[in-house]
């Protein structure tokens, strides 16, 4: 079915030039590389609770639930309730040791706490593997979407997005960035709420059917028998524990003025969060009433619209819809780029061009290391078949939960860890999450129970990951890093307010 309207078209345009218009307004205020990094640690909580809902509901938020809820039923609910879920988990256990660890990414805070290269190296490289993968989906959902509604070669969401994205990183870092995502969660929310109301007008003047499903399909853990359950726990167990480990996320607290804002931060983003997410689920029980099929799984949400209204004003509700899709490719794609370029900065061409002689660092870094980190995935994306971008954005998570989330846990919580443990352990998690990963996106299939250990691979790999680092920090209790007692004692301690008192 094609999409090819004007309003649709429009509204794409329209979210591009206000994305760029925000992130060069924003350029007024980045002047540091503290500003580009981490917009100089002054991020206020509401502020910061809207870009972070900018950034983290993406193409699988706006669009993938409702097809999932289309094509598997109530069961994929459990994607909304794990990612909203997760930042409950990041609020009592993480959000404000994080912020106090002065940080500026996940690699910093790990040789802070283990005093270990080796680590560092190995962190930078699981938040570029993990940046990338979460980045994939987004730039393949762009694709998807101006070919459905412009019938544009499928290459030119990829490149749209990632040029915009890379003008706003480029120019401006996340200073810039952040105006730009508080900005689309809101786009975001009121593109579906307001087709949505239509839309359940619409169904409830119209006589259409009030069900045309099996009962199966409403049911939360469906009738998979044992595989059923073992695909939903281990997707509630990678969403859960996955948001703390995305890299995107994680930054996001580095922002905040001390550890009492992140944890205010934190609350205002659940609650932000659960607003969003009472909406995709009403796309996927609609279509389900008027005829959408399997095929219509990534889209939905925009071909919905046109199957019950017809004219111009099925039409502006699409045009709505395009805009909220195009903004969810647009922040999530500027959060990860903004992740993986600071690490990319710091790691990778900072060192390089010192050693060739070069004295170019901080912003200039920065800038050279944001092309790189959009570049190559939007390559990527032109290069590789499409996955469901839900799919995709799920093994994000259980390479987060199965990496970054025991490494966080434990080096805030454990004074026994230590750096040959969590190397071992990030070892672990992230080979078993990369065979889960290539087995996925090749398409292969035995027709076993290993397709759905790989499929969804975090009920194994969380807990080994964790195994394996408890037990060879406990092998090698002699490595302890001396100053692990101060920095805990820092990480725990609540900042004073501004009149002294705690």
């Amino acid at each position: 079915m094609s999409l090819d309207s004007a309003p649709a078209i429009i509204a794409v345009v329209l979210v591009s030039l206000a994305t760029l218009t925000i992130g060069t307004w924003g350029l007024r205020f980045s002047r540091t590389t503290s500003d580009f990094y981490v917009a100089s640690r002054t991020v206020r909580p509401g502020l910061n609770a809207s870009a972070i809902g900018g950034e983290y509901l993406s193409a699988a938020s706006f669009l993938g639930i409702a097809g999932l809820v289309l094509v598997e039923g109530a069961e994929m609910l459990w994607y909304p309730i794990g990612w909203t879920a997760g930042y409950l988990v990041l609020l009592v256990l993480v959000a404000a040791p994080l912020r106090r660890s002065g940080a500026y990414t996940l690699p910093d805070f790990a040789e802070a706490r283990l005093g270990s290269r080796q680590v560092r190296a190995m962190c930078a490289l699981l938040v570029v593997a993990i940046g990338w993968l979460y980045l994939l989906p987004q730039l393949q959902g762009a694709g998807i979407t101006l070919r459905l509604i412009a019938d544009a070669p499928q290459w030119v969401g990829p490149v749209l997005v990632g040029g915009v994205v890379l003008v706003n990183v480029f120019a401006g870092g996340m200073r810039s960035i952040t105006f730009v995502q508080a900005f689309q969660y809101w786009l975001k929310l009121t593109a579906l709420l307001i087709p949505a109301a239509v839309l359940l007008v619409v169904w409830g003047n119209d006589g259409a059917p009030r069900t045309v499903r099996p009962i199966e399909w409403s049911l939360p853990l469906g009738t998979g028998g044992v595989e059923g359950l073992y695909l939903t726990y281990s997707l509630i167990l990678a969403t859960f524990l996955g948001t703390m480990g995305l890299p995107h996320v994680g930054v996001r607290f580095y922002t905040n003025p001390d550890g009492r804002a992140a944890r205010r931060t934190t609350l205002s983003v659940l609650v932000l969060l659960g607003i969003f997410y009472l909406l995709p689920p009403i796309y996927g029980a609609l279509g389900s009433v008027y005829g959408a099929t399997p095929k219509h799984a990534d889209t939905l949400v925009l071909v919905l619209p046109r199957l019950m209204v017809d004219g111009i004003a099925g039409e502006l509700l699409t045009g709505l819809l395009c805009a909220g899709a195009f903004a969810a490719f647009l922040s999530t794609s500027s959060g990860l780029a903004i992740a993986v370029s600071g690490v990319v900065s710091q790691d990778v061409v900072t060192p390089l061009l010192r050693r060739y002689g070069h004295g170019i660092g901080g912003v200039a870094a920065f800038r050279i290391a944001s092309v790189i980190a959009v570049a190559i995935p939007c390559a990527v994306a032109l290069l590789t078949p499409g996955v469901g971008v839900a799919r995709g954005v799920a093994l994000a998570f259980a390479m987060a939960a199965s990496t970054f989330c025991p490494l966080l846990i434990l080096g805030i919580w454990w004074r026994r860890l230590t750096a040959p443990g969590a190397t071992a352990g990030l070892t672990v998690g992230f080979l078993g999450t990369t065979v889960a990963v290539v087995w996925t996106l090749a398409g292969w299939e035995s027709g076993s129970w290993w397709d759905a250990a790989l499929a969804r691979p975090a009920a194994w790999s969380v807990p080994l990951a964790f195994a394996t680092m408890i037990l060879v920090s406990l092998s090698t209790g002699d490595r302890v890093p001396a100053h692990t007692t101060r920095l805990l004692v820092r990480l725990h301690t609540p900042e004073p307010t501004s009149s002294g008192v705690r």
